[in-house]
């Protein structure tokens, strides 16, 4: 797929450029991206470099993995990353993201959520948006419980970080949820909140 850019009100999500090496080397030394992500600890210059020139462009060339750099409309430095995932299930994508720690608390993840959610429901045809975090990383569940994802419980050993298996919350989100149509029906199980 051809890398594309997203705009909401504050923000322009955009592919990453080499130039943004530096800026993601930065963002990614916070204690808190290294100990809730997947990303390599240490991060090193040469990680970030290897980011931005060839493995976020190839998720776009293989149609498998859409990362964005979030920075803010009307310039600015970097904000934080987020990416959208195929899954092996049909229509079903995963998102993750990390925010520059001085950049919290602005709301800034959450609109970057909702439109990257707008565009796979639209664009990539999903019918599922999951999100998963490792137990104990609030502040993540926090950004995806205001993006309107519904929390589906804990899975077991279901995250390999560094070496160790780990707890994850998850939840997901639908394209009703946003109002917008799916690919296919949809039947909630009976007891199910929107069940027929």
């Amino acid at each position: 797929m051809e890398p594309i850019t997203l705009t909401t009100g504050r923000l322009l999500m955009r592919p990453f450029v080499p130039q943004d090496a530096e800026a993601v080397h930065a963002g990614c030394q916070d204690p808190d991206v290294q100990r809730w992500t997947v990303i390599p600890s240490p991060y090193s210059r040469a990680d970030a470099e290897l980011w931005t020139q060839k493995l976020a462009p190839a998720g776009w060339q293989e149609d498998t993995a859409y990362n964005f750099a979030v920075v803010r409309r009307d310039g600015g430095p970097l904000l934080g990353a987020l990416g959208v995932h195929r899954c092996t299930a049909p229509g079903t994508f995963e998102v993750g993201f990390w925010t520059a720690k001085e950049h919290r608390g602005a709301g800034y993840t959450t609109e970057a959520v909702l439109a990257a959610a707008r565009w796979a429901f639209t664009a990539l045809r999903a019918d599922r948006l999951e999100w998963r975090a490792e137990i104990g990383n609030t502040p993540s569940r926090a950004v995806a419980l205001r993006a309107g994802f519904r929390m589906e419980g804990e899975q077991r050993s279901a995250l390999l970080n560094k070496g160790i298996r780990r707890d994850t919350w998850t939840g997901s989100l639908l394209p009703a949820d946003l109002g917008l149509p799916g690919t296919c029906p949809y039947r909630p199980a009976p007891g199910v909140s929107g069940a027929l």
